[in-house]
């Protein structure tokens, strides 16, 4: 899918940054970090629900964001954004947990790639995502790695760098 394929977006500010929400007809399609304030348009009725959701969750006070999204990606890829969609909140995993639990255990350099290509950060928790040792490893979102740590400090998990 192309970050065109939609019909409302919607740009607040946050922690974190900017945040921009697009959405197509009732489901969020695409979530990005650190953007700039721009013009919103459309009226899908997900937005302001997302919206309240993630700032409800930034603010610490939701654990749980559960509004409609679609994700567009190779079904390798959906597999693993699954896989990250089962850990919870204050629970980390590994790239290669990741592998081992989609039945590709040598595929953890293609884990990391998918990580890295989550259309939607935060609704598919990818910063809870870390290396084989704990370590913080690679974060596309927001400004990256500061955005990564800040996102496992709102939800107590403590990190090696």
């Amino acid at each position: 899918m192309k970050v065109t394929d939609h019909d409302s977006k919607l740009t607040f500010d946050s922690p974190v940054g900017a945040i921009t929400l697009l959405a197509k007809g009732d489901k969020i399609v695409f979530l990005t970090m650190g953007t700039d304030i721009t013009d919103d348009y459309g009226k899908s009725p997900v937005l302001p629900e997302a919206k309240k959701q993630i700032s409800s969750y930034l603010e610490g006070k939701k654990k749980v964001l559960d509004f409609a999204t679609e994700l567009h990606g190779t079904e390798f890829q959906k597999a693993v954004w699954k896989e990250i969609s089962k850990i919870g909140f204050g629970e980390v995993t590994t790239y290669a947990e990741i592998a081992k639990n989609i039945g590709n255990p040598i595929a953890v350099r293609a884990v990391g790639g998918a990580v890295g290509s989550n259309p939607v950060p935060l609704i598919v928790g990818c910063h809870r995502v870390l290396g084989a040792s704990g370590k913080i490893t690679g974060y596309s979102g927001g400004d990256g790695l500061p955005t990564k740590r800040w996102l496992l400090a709102l939800e107590g998990i403590e990190t090696k760098d």
